[in-house]
C-alpha cells in the first residue's frame, strides 16, 4: 500500500517538475532571446526579462533539488564511502536522514517567510509579481524533497531486503 502511494506520488511529481521545469526554462528562453534580439538589432532593452530570468533562475534551482534527489544526483562527499566500503549502507541512510532534517527545516521556514510576504504584500520590482509566489517555492521545494527522500531511503530498504533474500 506504502509502495503503491510512493509510486502514485512519484508520477504526479515527476510531470510536475518535467513540465514546469521545461516551461519556465523556455519561457526565459524566449525572453532572453527576444532581449538580445532587441538590444542588438534596435537598441532596446526589455527591463522585464532579466526580472524574469532571476525569478526562473530561483525556481529551476529549487525544484531541481526534488528532481535531484530522486536521481541520487545531490553532491555528496564520498571519499569515506571509498575508504570504508562496509560503512555504505549507514552513510547512504545518514546522508539521507540529513536531508530529510534540511527539508523540514526549508518547509517550515519557508512557510514563515511566505506568510510574511503575505503580511507585508511586497511585490517585484518590474513585474510587480507578489514575492508571496517567489518565497512559496521554499515550502514548495521543501515539502517535494521531503516525499522524494521517503521515496529513496524505501527503494533503499526494498534493495536491501532482495539482497538479504539473495544470501
Amino acid at each position: 500500500m506504502f509502495g503503491k502511494i510512493l509510486n502514485f506520488l512519484d508520477k504526479v511529481l515527476t510531470f510536475f517538475e518535467d513540465w514546469t521545469l521545461f516551461l519556465t526554462v523556455f519561457t526565459a528562453l524566449i525572453a532572453l532571446f527576444v532581449n538580445v534580439f532587441l538590444r542588438y538589432v534596435f537598441n532596446y532593452t526589455l527591463a522585464w526579462s532579466e526580472e524574469l530570468v532571476r525569478e526562473v533562475i530561483i525556481y529551476t534551482t529549487l525544484i531541481g533539488c526534488s528532481a535531484a534527489v530522486k536521481n541520487r544526483s545531490m553532491i555528496k562527499i564520498d571519499a569515506s564511502v571509498q575508504l570504508l566500503s562496509k560503512l555504505k549502507t549507514a552513510l547512504t541512510f545518514f546522508s539521507n536522514f540529513a536531508t530529510i532534517i534540511f527539508s523540514v527545516i526549508v518547509l517550515s521556514y519557508g512557510w514563515r517567510l511566505a506568510a510574511m510576504q503575505v503580511q507585508t504584500q511586497q511585490k517585484t520590482i518590474i513585474l510587480q509579481i507578489p514575492l508571496v509566489f517567489i518565497f512559496s517555492f521554499l515550502p514548495l521545494m521543501g515539502g517535494m524533497m521531503f516525499i522524494r527522500t521517503v521515496q529513496v531511503i524505501y527503494q533503499d530498504i526494498l534493495d536491501l531486503r532482495s539482497k538479504a533474500s539473495q544470501e
